[in-house]
């Protein structure tokens, strides 16, 4: 890893080789999803078909899974898995009940009647990795805060393994979130059958969950078709520590998220050279043992750093700037400084709380902002799956107080059909 000492510069080189590790598009891959999209919107289901075939090498024994092909997989998947993930379910629901809004009307004095209608979205679609890199708490993640928006339907794609059948995990964890259909298809391809629709794959009306390159290219390309989540760059960590923190815990939660991708992002931001010196031992030594040790060596020398800071008010300001996807506080009485830290998809704060507790089990989303984007982003949540609509009703009386004032506005912006339709109701 990088040891960087602060001085405005020498930082300032690092965040921008970041930025443009976030930015980067491949041409080829814009051009190349480009035309899955054209093609499964032309062609529907044999679109789909061809470019299964072609990239994941066999079609699935069923484009869509039966129900009682889902209730086998949970049945028969280890009790232990099963627990665990039924525990987790728990967490996410009770921490996104907390977020729901409710609809409100406001009536007036004077007749006149306001108000904000709030619903869940009619049906939406998640994508959830299923080859070498599934994830059944992406399916948690992504599906019960749709449920308590009140989605009416979830359609979840997931790409075919080799036997042409779906991720038993993945399929068990879709009956536990309350997902109502599942199709075995990934990549472009599956995105684009979502935003479409095809003769047997229904159109959603927002696109969630993570994927390879392909599928965040087809879904940036598709956004305004449909609605997506967000999209979702490599994988970062940001720990600020002192003294006080644990130099072991920190090399394994730095390394926790550079096994994700060797362009993931792992840094360390510190006034301790001490500790610094320590955490860098300690990856050393744990390293040895992991079994993506390649992915984590290659993400930790591109991407990741060590920045010694002058004192504590400049790593905050630092971890403020870089606005990490996970911000890990591991500082002597950590909860004394939630209220300066405004820019991070989720925060951990102590000693025991590692990353891995947010992506799988605490309950808090772990769909969070990533690349810089943590400054304006916010977390998947039941806002997400929710829409908004207002409403306004006005007496006779009450359009007369306010018309004249109606009519100045629209006059001064030249719009004099605006100012009519006031005009020609006496107002």
């Amino acid at each position: 890893m990088k040891m960087i000492k602060t001085d405005g510069i020498k930082e300032a080189e690092f965040i921008k080789a970041l930025k443009k590790r976030g930015q980067e598009t491949d041409r080829q891959v814009v051009a190349s999803v480009s035309r899955i999209l054209q093609e499964v919107q032309d062609e529907g289901d044999a679109a789909v078909d061809r470019f299964t075939l072609e990239f994941d090498g066999c079609l699935p024994m069923t484009r869509e899974v039966p129900r009682d092909v889902l209730e086998q997989a949970l049945a028969e998947l280890p009790y232990e898995l099963v627990q665990a993930l039924a525990l987790a379910k728990n967490n996410i629901e009770d921490f996104h009940q907390r977020q729901r809004r409710e609809s409100f009307i406001d009536t007036k004095e004077n007749g006149v009647i306001l108000g904000q209608r709030v619903r869940g979205l009619e049906r939406v679609g998640i994508y959830v990795p299923g080859g070498r890199a599934a994830y059944p708490s992406t399916v948690l993640m992504n599906a019960i805060p749709a449920k308590i928006a009140g989605v009416k339907e979830i359609i979840m794609v997931t790409p075919p393994q080799k036997d042409g059948r779906g991720n038993p995990a993945v399929l068990a964890a879709a009956v536990l979130a309350g997902v109502d259909r599942v199709f075995l298809i990934g990549g472009a391809q599956a995105v684009a059958a979502l935003a479409y629709g095809t003769e047997t794959i229904p159109r959603v009306d927002k696109i969630v969950g993570p994927g390879n390159i392909y599928v965040a290219t087809a879904k940036k390309l598709l956004f305004g078709t449909v609605d997506i989540d967000m999209i979702a760059g490599p994988s970062e960590i940001l720990i600020l520590a002192d003294e006080t923190a644990n130099p072991a815990f920190i090399a394994a939660d730095l390394m926790s998220q550079a096994e994700h991708d060797p362009m993931a992002s792992a840094m360390l931001v510190t006034s301790s050279k001490n500790l610094a010196g320590k955490v860098l031992m300690e990856i050393e030594r744990q390293l040895a043992g992991l079994e993506r040790k390649d992915i984590i060596e290659q993400s930790l020398q591109d991407y990741g750093a060590v920045f010694l800071t002058r004192d504590l008010d400049e790593g905050i300001r630092l971890a403020n700037e870089l606005a990490p996807e996970h911000l890990e506080v591991m500082l002597d009485h950590p909860l004394e400084y939630i209220g300066r830290l405004h820019n991070a998809g989720s925060i951990f704060l102590g000693n025991f709380a590692p990353e891995p507790l947010g992506d799988y089990f605490a309950g808090p989303n772990h769909v969070l902002p990533t690349s810089f984007t943590a400054r304006f982003f916010s977390p998947l949540s039941v806002d997400s799956f929710m829409k908004r609509s207002s409403f306004i009703y006005y007496t006779e009386a009450a359009l007369k107080e306010a018309g004249p004032h109606i009519v100045a506005i629209a006059n001064e912006e030249g719009l004099t059909a605006h100012a009519n339709t006031i005009l020609v109701r006496g107002c």
